[in-house]
């Protein structure tokens, strides 16, 4: 019988209800007002500066359930159930027409979203292939063909509801397209390791 492997897949977690809707709403209430620094890609898309988990009681709460998961997700990724941490966090206030660049996060392995607030279709988390050279020098693509786990270049994050938490390594590229609904608001997170060791050569982190 025939057999198709589908080997090195990329893990991405999703976790309805992560935040209880008081947080959510809390969080909205609370950083919205201070998301003032601009992005370089898009008017309508601000952000706050970058947070710790201990500069407001809210996100103390929101690692406190989080955290549990970034070491469940991180056993995945390498083969252990270890010790994590928030490094660092940050409210995105995305209005109608803004949009996110394709990026992914540097200095971090987890990196995560919170939804805070209902998401539009058309706004909704892409995560795509690396435009690195891991790919065919020639492509298929046209009307005729169909994308599948092997062939296709994105995915398209199924539609959150607020408290909602998506994890994903953190080298993934993932991009938001023109928002063309309300208001999106989302927690923003980078995660590192307390520590790697390999073979007796021993890594330490500290955020």
């Amino acid at each position: 019988m025939d057999e198709v492997f589908g080997i090195f897949p990329i893990p991405i977690m999703r976790i309805p209800a992560m935040l209880p809707r008081p947080l959510v709403d809390g969080l909205v209430e609370h950083f919205s007002n201070l998301a003032e620094q601009d992005n370089n890609t898009s008017a309508n898309l601000t952000h706050t500066e970058t947070l710790k988990p201990s500069d407001s009681p809210l996100l103390v709460r929101a690692a406190g359930l989080i955290t549990p998961k970034l070491a469940e997700f991180g056993e995945h990724l390498f083969g252990e159930r270890m010790g994590w941490s928030l490094k660092e966090m940050w409210v995105n206030v995305m209005d109608r027409g803004g949009y996110q660049a394709m990026h992914n996060h540097a200095n971090s392995f987890i990196s995560g979203i919170v939804y805070l607030t209902p998401v539009h279709e058309s706004s909704r988390t892409v995560f795509m292939k690396s435009p690195g050279g891991t790919d065919f020098a020639f492509k298929n693509d046209h009307a005729g063909t169909t994308a599948g786990p092997y062939s296709a270049a994105k995915w398209i994050s199924p539609e959150p509801e607020p408290g909602d938490l998506t994890l994903f390594p953190s080298y993934l590229m993932h991009a938001v397209p023109h928002n063309a609904g309300g208001r999106r608001i989302t927690l923003a997170m980078n995660a590192i390791p307390y520590r790697f060791d390999s073979w007796g050569y021993t890594v330490k982190f500290s955020a």
